[in-house]
């Protein structure tokens, strides 16, 4: 075929970014300014740049800003739904198993609390689970740690990947937990979804736009050389991250404050007998 007859030739490419280079909306009867920023704080800035402003970037490129995410210092107060000064609205806890033997892939639960009316989430816990190689029942080992959290944090539902190993985990963990009089509620996930699409997914429009805070704990783990080192190639260490991944997509159970301030009531005295 020449080179004039090839498709969609004599076609020219007509590009119109969301915002003009004068900084003003396409579509401002569609899209006004004050919606456009709304919605570059949601999506984070690579892909606004690659879906509203039309400049793509090739996936290999994209990197995880360790920089932007925040700590903190603040204990869960569970019972009143408050995190510093963050009023609470969802837990998430999610778990990604392996045998957690050593020189295989890492078991992670993680617990991700969400602030919605400022659209934030808190990596509270992250927990890289082991087993010595000589346990017989490693499964029913991290089953153990895993309810001690659950217990800790008064929560009865956690996610648990179910692909591969982590099929015969939900029973596990209910059979554990009838042994401790603990009710454990398991919501099994199956993902298909390639997991570097899925990290970057989630990670990137929090961080992004300075939403994802993780408690200063989580310094101490493997999740921060993680998020150092990762790159789309899937040629690094990113289980935790994939945790974290599964818990930011997972639906949230909505929490709500239980304690009742006390009132103060005052007493009319002035009566006659």
């Amino acid at each position: 075929m020449k080179n004039q007859d090839a498709f969609l030739s004599g076609y020219r490419l007509l590009k119109i970014p969301i915002v003009n280079e004068k900084g003003m909306p396409a579509w401002p009867e569609m899209f006004p300014l004050a919606k456009i920023e709304e919605l570059q704080k949601t999506v984070g800035p690579r892909y606004f740049g690659s879906q509203m402003m039309l400049n793509p970037e090739p996936l290999s490129r994209a990197r995880l800003d360790a920089n932007a995410l925040h700590f903190y210092n603040d204990d869960f107060d569970v019972r009143n739904a408050v995190l510093g000064n963050n009023l609470i609205t969802g837990i998430a806890l999610y778990w990604d198993p392996s045998s957690a033997h050593k020189n295989t892939d890492g078991s992670v639960c993680v617990m991700v609390l969400r602030d919605d009316k400022n659209k934030r989430a808190f990596i509270h816990e992250c927990v890289y689970l082991t087993a010595d190689d000589d346990d017989p029942h490693p499964l029913a080992t991290q089953c153990g740690i895993v309810l001690d959290l659950m217990n800790e944090y008064e929560q009865k539902t956690i996610a648990i990947e179910v692909n591969g190993l982590g099929n015969a985990l939900p029973e596990i963990l209910r059979r554990e937990g009838l042994l401790r009089d603990q009710t454990v509620v398991v919501q099994r996930i199956i993902n298909h979804e390639n997991k570097e699409k899925r990290i970057l997914d989630s990670w990137e429009p929090l961080l992004g736009t300075g939403r994802l805070y993780a408690h200063e704990r989580v310094r101490e783990t493997f999740l921060i050389d993680e998020l150092n080192d990762w790159t789309p190639s899937g040629w690094t260490h990113d289980d935790g991250l994939d945790a974290v991944a599964g818990a930011l997509r997972t639906q949230a159970i909505p929490i709500h404050p239980r304690a009742k301030h006390p009132k103060t009531i005052k007493a009319n005295t002035e009566f006659k007998i």
